[in-house]
Order: structure tokens, then C-alpha cells, then sequence
């Protein structure tokens, strides 16, 4: 247990201190500090970490620790939303339901950050959300309807709001 608190120690000064953009510019400081991580554990110890992906201020995409200062000050967490305003919707495109699911299509590169705000929002309406590059699945929980899930969903996507 001591070397994965020490790993995960390393993660987060390595995301503070540095713009990684994906798992194999991280890999590689940590082998070069000596400590051996597959590619799996990696994985798995940043979503322990809940580290997301957001634009710097060049537009690539690059880890950081949710609602922490990276990079001295140069990126913060802010909805995603909020973030990439493409024609005023923030990349949504549309939303539909079936029964207790969600589907939401967004632009590409929109769907993981916009899913890491629904599911850090901890909606009772919302058990969780699946993300691709421009699609998202919203599971709900039992029972709630598709208007409430709307309203729910719409303090994450401001483009539900005028709709």
C-alpha cells in the first residue's frame, strides 16, 4: 500500500508540475523516477485521482486534478460547458431518452469533460454516465422521468436551458 500512495503522491506533483496530455507522457517520468506501472494501474489511479482532461490555454488537452491549480495557475477546473462556448452550446448537439437512458451527442472531444460534470454534480436522478469522444449515456436512476432527467441534466448543459 505504501508504493501506491507514494505512485499516486508522484501522479499528482508530475500533473501539477507539467502539461501531460495522455497516459504515455505520464508513464514515462514515472519509470524514470523508478517506479514500474503498467499502463492498466495507470489508469486506474487516475480516476482514483479523478483527474480530467481540460484545454490549456493553447487548446490542447491536458490533465489536472479536478478543482485544483495546475500548471501555477494556468489551468483550473471549470464546467466544461463553460469552457468551449462552439455557436453558443458549449459542443451539445442533442439529447434523447429511451426508458431509464440518455443519450447526448456533442462535438468531438466534448462528451468525456461534459460527462465528468454530470457525474461530479451527484444528481439522486443520475446513477452514472459512459463517455466517448462525442457520445454520452446517461443511466437514471428507477423511477425518475424524462422531464426530470432534463431538468437535472440542464445545470450541466446550459443549451438544454433555452431549449
Amino acid at each position: 500500500m505504501k508504493l501506491k500512495k507514494k505512485r499516486l503522491e508522484v501522479i499528482r506533483e508530475i500533473i501539477n508540475t507539467r502539461k501531460i496530455g495522455c497516459q504515455v507522457e505520464l508513464l514515462q517520468p514515472l519509470l524514470d523516477m523508478g517506479i514500474d506501472v503498467t499502463q492498466a494501474t495507470l489508469s486506474r489511479d487516475l480516476k482514483q485521482l479523478k483527474i480530467a482532461k481540460v484545454p490549456d490555454s493553447t487548446g490542447r488537452y491536458i490533465y489536472t486534478l479536478p478543482k485544483e491549480e495546475g500548471m501555477g495557475g494556468n489551468v483550473r477546473y471549470t464546467p466544461a460547458l463553460d469552457r468551449h462556448p462552439i455557436v453558443g452550446l458549449g459542443g451539445f448537439l442533442s439529447i434523447s431518452f429511451s426508458y431509464n437512458l440518455v443519450v447526448i451527442k456533442t462535438s468531438p472531444g466534448y462528451a468525456g469533460s461534459i460527462a465528468y460534470d454530470i457525474d461530479n454534480g451527484n444528481s439522486k436522478e443520475i446513477l452514472g454516465t459512459v463517455a466517448g469522444d462525442d457520445t454520452i449515456l446517461i443511466i437514471l436512476a428507477e423511477g425518475i422521468s424524462h422531464e426530470e432527467a432534463y431538468t437535472a441534466l440542464s445545470k450541466y448543459v446550459p443549451a438544454l436551458r433555452t431549449q
